[in-house]
């Protein structure tokens, strides 16, 4: 196994397959990347078990000889990313245990785990395949991922849910405290059906890699891929079903509040500075006279509180709510103003955004979000 690659070019590959290496294994093998030097191209491949992926190099590479071996993944980007010249040559060493990288001014040898143990990744029994646009599908997973819950926490709430019916593409997530939707309405209307709910470290991955191009997906037996560019992410997919939660939004409410969500964005990250010490517990008080109140309990630290003009329809009210998940969700809305909808103090707590007057460019999407509220 030989070949001489740009260095750039490897430093930005294996940034991206490493990302599915296990940082932390009692099998040292699944801290490793496969090379598989093929006639043609070169397949950078990483699995952990629960996600696979898979990089095919066939440009800026020249191939002088054909093979496999593995390599700490960690070491190998360290090292790699250290070089400054233009390209580096990489051959499997007569011993068979090691890959040799040489450049004009030093050379290294990083040993490695024979390509016999390198876990394989299965193959698919194609159930579903279908195309989705990669500007919906990242804009979705940042719109929810958010409310997932923590796999180290809550592993069985840290996915989301994706439902493609005709000509809708929906998005949810949910950790029992708050829960997110957000529905597009594609331009081009899926011939299929498909339901799923996908681990939320498989997303984080997608979000940070795609861009505007087609994915295609295919699922079975358990396991789903996403293909694009020359990239292949392979997941395995939860058990179980997701809760019917539409029932969950409220459909009517007692008082609504109508806001700037910038205004109220400033207003929570001063307040956060004093309310992280009562775990991000804020008081919000409404008042008819179209003034809303935020205001925190004295800490070891001091105390805040923030008042703000902003529109108020119904009945006076006071809710406790966590500043944090308030704050991730103004972050998911892109609006000038959102509304915040209630029926009492210990119901949901609804955030939408507020179409922007003016503006005739309908929104990409319809985000919504709810947050339970905390007892006061």
């Amino acid at each position: 196994m030989k070949f001489e690659i740009s260095t750039k070019a490897l430093q930005k590959w294996l940034a991206i397959v490493s990302h599915a290496t296990a940082s932390v294994s009692t099998t040292p093998i699944l801290e490793n990347i496969l090379f598989k030097v093929n006639f043609k191209n070169i397949v950078l491949t990483a699995n952990n078990l629960e996600m696979a992926i898979e990089y095919i190099i066939d440009e800026d590479v020249k191939i002088l000889s054909e093979g496999t071996f593995s390599v700490p993944s960690k070491l190998f980007w360290w090292y790699v990313n250290l070089l400054d010249d233009d390209t580096v040559m990489v051959e499997l060493t007569s011993s068979w245990d090691a890959l040799e990288l040489k450049t004009e001014w030093g050379k290294t040898k990083i040993k490695g785990i024979s390509a016999e143990d390198f876990p394989l990744i299965p193959n698919i029994k194609e159930e579903v395949s279908f195309e989705l646009d990669g500007g919906v599908m990242k804009r979705s997973i940042e719109k929810t991922i958010f409310s997932s819950a923590e796999w180290n926490i809550r592993p069985t709430l840290a996915w989301i849910f994706v439902r493609v019916q005709w000509s809708d593409a929906i998005f949810a997530s949910t950790d029992s405290f708050r829960l997110s939707e957000y529905k597009n309405i594609l331009n081009a209307p899926s011939k299929i059906e498909f339901e799923q709910i996908i681990p939320s470290k498989t997303c984080y991955e997608l979000k940070s890699l795609i861009w505007e191009e087609k994915v295609k997906i295919i699922c079975g037996e358990n396991q789903i891929v996403f293909s694009f560019w020359n990239i292949h992410i392979f997941s395995r997919l939860l058990n179980g079903n997701f809760p019917d939660y539409t029932n969950f939004f409220p459909s009517s409410y007692n008082t609504k509040w109508v806001i700037n969500r910038v205004d109220l964005m400033r207003a929570l990250k001063k307040i956060n500075l004093i309310s992280r010490e009562n775990n991000y517990s804020i008081k919000m008080s409404f008042s008819s006279e179209t003034w809303i109140l935020l205001e925190t309990s004295e800490t070891q630290i001091g105390e805040e509180e923030e008042r703000l003009v902003g529109s108020v329809e119904g009945e006076d009210a006071i809710i406790g709510i966590n500043s944090i998940y308030f704050l991730e969700a103004l972050s998911a809305i892109e609006t000038t103003h959102i509304s915040l909808q209630f029926e009492s103090s210990l119901a949901p707590v609804l955030i939408l955004p507020v179409p922007d007057e003016g503006n005739k460019k309908a929104l990409p999407g319809q985000f919504r979000h709810i947050i339970m509220p905390l007892k006061i």
